[in-house]
C-alpha cells in the first residue's frame, strides 16, 4: 500500500476557486483607491497652483493676465520660480491643465479634464463620476468631486 503526500485535485480547484472570488472582490476596490488618489494628487496640485497664482496677484494687484487657454507652461511664465518652484504641468492621468484668465486679470481658472482626457460641460458642485472635470477658479474649487474637501 502506497501512502504518497500531496493535494488531489479537487482539493487544489477550491484553493484557486477561492483565490479567484478573493481576486474578483479585490480588483475593483483596488482600481477605484488608484483613481482616487489620482483624484487627489490632482487637487493638490490645482491648489498649488491656485495658492502661486494667489501670491502673484498680492503682488502685483492682477492676476495673470491674458492666458486664453494656455497649458501649465504658459503660467510658468508667470509664477516660477518666485511664487512657486516648479509648474505641474500635468494632472494625475497625466492630461495638460487648461489655464485660463480674462484679459483684465481680474479672474482665472484652472482645470482638468480628469480620467477621459475631455472637457466636458461644467455645472459647479461635486461630481461623481472619475471622468468630470475639476475646475478651479479664483481660489476655490467651482466643481471638485463628490466628498470631503480637505
Amino acid at each position: 500500500m502506497r501512502k504518497e503526500k500531496g493535494f488531489t485535485l479537487i482539493e487544489l480547484l477550491i484553493v484557486v476557486a477561492i483565490i479567484g472570488i478573493i481576486a474578483a472582490i479585490a480588483i475593483p476596490n483596488l482600481l477605484n483607491a488608484i483613481d482616487r488618489g489620482k483624484q487627489k494628487r490632482t487637487m493638490a496640485d490645482m491648489r498649488s497652483l491656485g495658492t502661486s497664482i494667489e501670491s502673484y496677484a498680492v503682488d502685483n494687484n492682477f492676476y495673470p493676465k491674458g492666458m486664453a487657454s494656455v497649458a501649465a507652461a504658459g503660467l510658468s511664465t508667470h509664477v516660477s520660480p518666485i511664487y512657486i518652484k516648479t509648474v505641474p504641468t500635468t494632472d494625475g492621468w497625466n492630461n495638460a491643465w487648461d489655464c485660463d484668465s480674462t484679459a483684465t486679470g481680474s479672474q482665472y481658472t484652472i482645470t482638468s479634464p480628469a480620467k477621459d482626457g475631455a472637457q466636458g460641460s461644467q455645472t459647479g458642485g461635486m461630481t461623481q463620476d472619475f471622468n468630470c472635470d475639476i475646475l478651479f477658479a479664483n481660489g476655490q474649487f467651482f466643481q471638485w468631486p463628490q466628498g470631503t474637501q480637505t
